[in-house]
């Protein structure tokens, strides 16, 4: 393929999100020979563009499903690194642990680490441990979304287990807490009057012991953490949230929530000084997941790789003229 017809190909690949056997169809040639004439001029823009990547001074990483492979469909994962700042993916690497994103973040120079003041993350025990290892001196962040996700999920837990403990079976459509368990995870002041009476009537029918209900306090609790504009008032308020919430008359599943944000505290409450999410990591999962679509899934990660950073990890399409394949 001659290098005009390469440069072409890979422009409509990665900025337009073109099907390889598309293209190959077009061209009337083997869909091998596009995807490889792709992967060589795609892998020397994002790779060999040293600004492409860029200076920024907050991270954050979150994990996208890769494939599922295998008879029994085993999932295999990925991790993606974005500038929170920016909201341009720096790259993906294999796997969700913390030994990839070490060794990417371990191949920056010392002028790049040194710049990173906050790194946003979801309550990832092997993210945070990336953070620790590689940036020690920048704060951590804990994503509000996923804190508050956390606590919806165990008034969920809480809703099941005395479901099955007073009727012995799961929720069906004519059972109380079934019937308000999308009430239960509505944020409180979405709630119009109506809501909020037949929310209340339902766990007063099936709800004997009031647990779901105080699940459902503790959760909107949770989400107030954020109304604080003190950053040294939030510091307190969730360390004696913390703390309430290990009360012994609260439901088990509300003990652990409250283990969990003492576990978190410092990296929930940094949010009042940072004011960084991991909404850009999340919106650059959103366009991995479209190149997958559009590819119908990936099983090679250097072509999953180099597919999505061309698509999101902005390169510098006036190089393209410039490149000479590797």
């Amino acid at each position: 393929m001659t290098d005009r017809a390469g440069r072409w190909v890979t422009e409509q690949v990665g900025r337009f999100s073109r099907a390889v056997n598309e293209l190959a169809d077009e061209l009337g040639c083997d869909w091998h020979t596009v995807n490889d004439t792709m992967i060589a001029y795609g892998t020397a823009l994002v790779d060999d563009d040293p600004d492409r990547i860029g200076e920024t001074d907050a991270v954050g990483i979150d994990e996208v499903l890769f494939v599922r492979l295998g008879p029994w469909r085993t999932q295999n994962w990925a991790t993606s690194i974005v500038d929170v700042r920016a909201g341009r993916l720096l790259d993906v690497v294999a796997g969700r642990d913390s030994i990839q994103p070490c060794a990417w973040f371990a191949a920056r120079s010392e002028d790049w680490l040194e710049r990173i003041e906050w790194a946003t993350l979801d309550l990832s025990g092997p993210y945070r441990r990336v953070f620790d290892t590689m940036l020690p001196d920048a704060t951590q962040v804990a994503d509000p979304f996923h804190v508050v996700k956390l606590a919806n999920s165990k008034v969920d837990e809480v809703r099941r287990r005395v479901q099955n403990e007073t009727l012995g079976h799961r929720g069906r459509k004519d059972d109380p807490l079934y019937r308000c368990r999308r009430l239960l995870t509505k944020a409180d002041e979405r709630l119009n009057d109506k809501g909020r009476a037949k929310l209340l009537g339902l766990l007063d029918a099936g709800d004997p012991r009031g647990e779901v209900r105080t699940a459902w306090h503790a959760k909107e609790v949770v989400r107030s953490i954020w109304d604080h504009t003190n950053a040294e008032l939030a510091d307190a308020f969730v360390d004696r949230l913390g703390h309430d919430l290990q009360d012994v008359s609260c439901p088990p599943e509300v003990r652990q929530l409250g283990r969990t944000l003492l576990r978190w505290k410092n990296q929930i409450a940094a949010w009042h000084r940072a004011h960084v999410t991991n909404a850009a990591t999340e919106a650059a999962n959103n366009l991995i997941k479209r190149v997958k679509r559009g590819a119908f899934g990936m099983t090679r990660f250097r072509n999953f790789r180099i597919r999505v950073l061309l698509y999101a990890g902005r390169p510098d399409w006036n190089l393209l003229p410039t490149i000479t394949p590797r």
